[in-house]
C-alpha cells in the first residue's frame, strides 16, 4: 500500500514563487502588460477551474485591461509563465475544497497559495499599529502602511493534528460542538506562544479529552488555506483511556477498533474523511488502507476545521 502521506493535497512539489520579481518597481503593472503572463481568478476560498471528466485544471487567462484596476498578487511561475491572482468576490468560481484533490499537485499548491493570500488581504486591509488603510507591495506579499511605513506580512497559524491511539491500538475520534451526529475526526488545535509542537499535542489532548499522551511523533504537514493554517500531523499514544470531555469544544469522543470503525462506516453512523484533508491521511494510516464509505467525517474539533 502507498504511504498515506504520499501526494498529500497542497503539499506538492515546491513552487517557483519568482521571489526575485517581488521587489522590482511597479512589478504587478509591468507583469499585467506582458502577454505571456497568466491570471487566475480567486475569491471566497474559490478559484477559476474547469472540469473535463474526472480531471480538473485551473483556468488561467491572459491579462485584461480591467485587471489594472483590481488587486492582483504574484503567485510565481507555472509551466514557464508568470501567474498572477486577481482578487474578486468569488462569483462563478469553484470552491477549492471541492476540487483540490482532483487538481495536479503543482496546480493544487498554486490554488492554495492564491486562496491563502486572498484571505489574508481580505482580512488585513488596515495597519495593526495605527489603523490606517495599507497598500499592496512586493507583488502582494507585503502590505505597507503609508502613514507609519510599517510593513505587514502574510500570517500562517501553525496547528497540530494528532491521531491518538491506546495500548490496544484503538483510535480516538471526537465530535466538535456544533457538528452533526456522525461527523467525527482526530483532535487538533493551534500552537500557542512559547510552545513546541510536541507540547501543543500534549496540551490539546489533555484539555479536550482529559488524557495524557506520550511518544509524540511527527508524520507530515499540509498547508491549509481556510483561512491560514499549516497543519502539522502527529501520532501519539495515550497513557489512559478514560475520557473527560471539555464541554466547550468537544461534544462526544470514543475509542474505535478498526472493526468498529469499519462497521460504523458501513451502517452510516460515521462518514469517511474528506480525502483533501490531512485528517483523512492520519486515520487511513492507522486503519491500514483507504476508507471507502461516502464522505465526510473529517474536519478537526475545536477552532481548527480543515474540511
Amino acid at each position: 500500500m502507498p504511504d498515506a502521506f504520499d501526494e498529500l493535497v497542497f503539499a506538492g512539489p515546491p513552487l517557483d514563487r519568482a521571489a526575485e520579481l517581488r521587489t522590482r518597481h511597479d512589478v504587478l503593472r509591468r507583469l499585467l502588460a506582458e502577454p505571456g503572463t497568466r491570471v487566475l481568478e480567486v475569491g471566497r476560498h474559490s478559484v477559476a477551474a474547469e472540469r473535463d471528466g474526472e480531471r480538473v485544471t485551473l483556468r488561467l487567462r491572459s491579462p485584461q485591461p480591467e485587471d489594472e484596476g483590481r488587486e492582483t498578487l504574484l503567485l510565481g511561475r507555472h509551466d514557464g509563465r508568470v501567474v498572477l491572482a486577481a482578487r474578486g468576490d468569488g462569483e462563478g468560481l469553484t470552491p477549492l475544497r471541492e476540487v483540490a484533490d482532483l487538481l495536479g499537485p503543482a496546480e493544487a499548491s498554486f490554488a492554495a497559495t492564491a486562496v491563502a493570500l486572498d484571505n489574508w488581504h481580505g482580512s488585513h486591509p488596515r495597519c495593526s499599529r495605527c489603523g490606517e488603510p495599507t497598500v499592496i507591495a512586493q507583488g502582494g506579499w507585503v502590505r505597507v502602511c503609508p502613514a507609519d511605513e510599517s510593513p505587514h506580512h502574510p500570517r500562517t497559524d501553525p496547528a497540530v493534528i494528532m491521531a491518538v491511539t491506546d495500548d490496544a491500538d484503538r483510535l480516538l475520534l471526537a465530535r466538535g460542538t456544533g457538528w452533526p451526529v456522525g461527523r467525527m475526526s482526530v483532535l487538533a488545535g493551534f500552537v500557542e506562544p512559547g510552545e513546541t509542537l510536541a507540547a501543543a499535542v500534549t496540551r490539546e489532548v489533555l484539555e479536550e479529552v482529559g488524557i495524557d499522551v506520550v511518544d509524540v511523533r511527527y508524520q507530515g504537514d499540509q498547508p491549509w488555506p481556510f483561512p491560514a493554517s499549516l497543519m502539522l500531523g502527529f501520532t501519539a499514544r495515550a497513557t489512559s483511556t478514560e475520557l473527560t470531555l471539555d464541554g466547550t469544544e468537544i461534544a462526544d469522543a470514543r475509542w474505535f477498533t478498526r472493526e468498529e470503525l469499519a462497521e460504523a462506516l458501513e451502517r452510516g453512523e460515521l462518514r469517511r474523511p474528506m480525502s483533501v484533508s490531512i485528517s483523512a491521511r492520519l486515520i487511513e494510516r492507522w486503519y491500514g488502507g483507504p476508507l471507502t464509505r461516502p464522505s465526510d467525517l473529517g474536519a478537526v474539533p475545536g477552532a481548527v476545521t480543515p474540511t
